[in-house]
């Protein structure tokens, strides 16, 4: 798995499945690699509770992220936002309350079979003033400064080409908007051979950068008032991690002292 198609193929092909598969999931396996897709002695939970927020439907929760972005979002009524890699809706729908029914809120997602499970929600909660679209986020479906705010949730991670992706928010923001996203970055370095484990990939681990490269990309997109809104260290179990980089070589399979960490962070365009 070394170019960028493979990578979007294996995390198509997962999540594809994981939209197929789940229902009411509520723990998430490998850092968002979904517990239907995984032996129950392998969940581990990274996902933040929704659960009481206004806008939350169950159904449209798949415990796939790491944060709550919406909750540091400043959304206000009447704004239009764009949700990236929205999977079957939940922070959509939790968005659409918040801009209210002046406001609009639009899904992109690369996998068909999430779009159609965000459009079935759609339809059992009647949410006229949201929109799921089939996009990549390296090339978004979208016209140029049409966002007021871009939020997502544990993501960005899986993207090949970090830059590309936050050129992108860049684009489609409006002068003086903003984003917000819950992202999985990590303090330290871990081995090549786990950089291209496709578990750990779709799990979100080989996709990250260091949070310094992370925040670096942000700044050099031109993005400015960058802060870290939120931040707390997401442990695996050992036997988890061990199960996940089975095909790479035993004196790599440990992240030697590295800290993986969910980090909302949030970027004004001036």
């Amino acid at each position: 798995m070394d170019t960028p198609e493979e990578i979007k193929l294996v995390v198509q092909e997962k999540y594809g499945r994981i939209a197929e598969q789940s229902k009411n999931v509520n723990a998430s396996c490998c850092c968002g690699a979904g517990a239907s897709d995984c032996a129950p002695a392998d969940y581990f939970v990274i996902a933040d509770d929704y659960k009481g927020q206004e806008g939350y439907l169950e159904d449209a929760d798949l415990a796939l992220g790491c944060g709550l972005p919406t909750q540091y979002a400043g959304l206000k009524p009447g704004m239009t936002v764009l949700d990236l890699g929205s999977g079957a809706g939940n922070d959509v729908f939790i968005a659409a309350r918040e801009v209210g029914p002046e406001g609009r809120v639009i899904g992109v997602d690369m996998t068909e079979a999430m779009i159609e499970k965000a459009n079935a929600n759609k339809h059992k909660i009647n949410a006229t003033t949201v929109e799921f679209r089939l996009g990549d986020i390296e090339q978004l479906p979208m016209d140029d400064a049409c966002i007021d705010v871009v939020i997502s949730n544990c993501v960005l991670n899986l993207v090949p080409d970090k830059t590309k992706a936050f050129s992108e928010l860049f684009r489609v923001l409006k002068p003086g908007g903003h984003f917000c996203v819950s992202d999985i970055v990590r303090e330290g370095d871990i081995h090549q051979s786990l950089m291209k484990a496709a578990e750990l990939y779709v799990g979100c681990i080989a996709g990250s950068l260091t949070k310094e490269a992370y925040l670096n990309v942000i700044r050099e997109t031109g993005f400015t008032s960058i802060e870290v809104a939120k931040e707390k260290e997401i442990f695996i179990p050992e036997d988890v991690l061990l199960a996940m980089t089975k095909h790479v070589p035993e004196e790599h399979r440990n992240l030697h002292g590295a800290r993986i960490l969910s980090a909302t962070v949030i970027g004004w365009k001036e």
